[in-house]
């Protein structure tokens, strides 16, 4: 009989049951024990519950076919994402185009994919408004969504003061739809919005507004990495990305980020303009 030493008998016993705790895990997650994992941070526009729906399951198929796990982080509010890209948390993360220009100042964080439909801001004015040009809006008090809501705030009250060198009164309205009403009713010379948003009022707010000014078109949000996510790995997860976006099954969901047609993201081209306009004078 062969003599089985105590050292043998240890090693023995340890194998099986390192053996059986592998053996009670899930497969999905033995496949990914191995593999490297990165968070996404996305910023909380919308509902925790309707941030998970959208991006659960891209993350979770784009990981899979990239080869690494993708862990998605959403923070309680705005002000609390911005202090967490801030500060170069997220190995990835989904910004506005303000933080994107922050957010590569501060961490050097590369924009990779964004949608292909450029963002613009508008002015809108009474359709009975003799206005004819925003010089005549000087000296006036505009509505707006809200202070840092970037298209439809930052960049039009940017556009207004660095380019056309007109200082207005802001008043914040808290939404779009409050915003067109306070021109409706005379309480404000124009209000700022998308035209997106103008379009989903109803046909007598369509009917008695009228668009002075819209911007030249932004970048929208970029998806963008941390520069201590290796090349590949940023490059794999931006291939696969765009490929998941052609998927008919998983289109749906990239109309809702949103980004239902993603490009690849360059932030010379993209997002270095926005510099120019000094946007964080007009941040609150």
């Amino acid at each position: 009989m062969q003599h089985i030493t105590r050292r043998h008998w240890v090693s023995t016993l340890t194998g099986l049951v390192i053996s059986a705790a592998w053996a009670g895990l899930p497969s999905t997650a033995l496949a990914q024990a191995d593999k490297p994992t990165y968070t996404v941070a996305v910023v909380p526009q919308f509902q925790p519950t309707e941030i998970q729906r959208v991006w659960g399951p891209i993350l979770e198929r784009a990981g899979q076919e990239a080869g690494v796990v993708l862990t998605l982080k959403i923070s309680k509010d705005i002000p609390t994402f911005e202090d967490e890209v801030e500060a170069g948390r997220p190995d990835f993360a989904y910004m506005n185009p303000y933080h994107q220009v922050i957010t590569k100042k501060a961490q050097g964080y590369v924009p990779l994919l964004r949608d292909s439909k450029l963002l613009t801001g508008i002015l809108v004015v009474r359709k009975d408004d003799p206005i004819k040009t925003v010089q005549e809006l000087q000296g006036k008090t505009l509505a707006f969504p809200a202070p840092n809501a970037f298209g439809a705030s930052l960049l039009i009250r940017a556009h207004l003061a660095e380019q056309d060198k007109i200082q207005i009164t802001p008043f914040y309205a808290k939404t779009h739809t409050n915003s067109y009403r306070q021109t409706i009713a005379g309480k404000t010379a124009a209000s700022g919005g998308l035209r997106a948003t103008l379009d989903k009022e109803p046909d007598e707010v369509r009917a008695a507004l009228r668009i002075l000014m819209e911007t030249p078109g932004a970048a929208p949000h970029p998806l963008s990495a941390h520069p201590r996510v290796p090349t590949k790995v940023q490059q794999a997860v931006a291939a696969v990305l765009l490929k998941l976006a052609t998927d008919p099954a998983m289109a749906p969901l990239f109309k809702d980020i949103p980004m239902s047609q993603p490009m690849a993201a360059d932030y010379k081209r993209d997002y270095l303009p926005l510099e120019k306009l000094r946007l964080e004078k007009y941040v609150e």
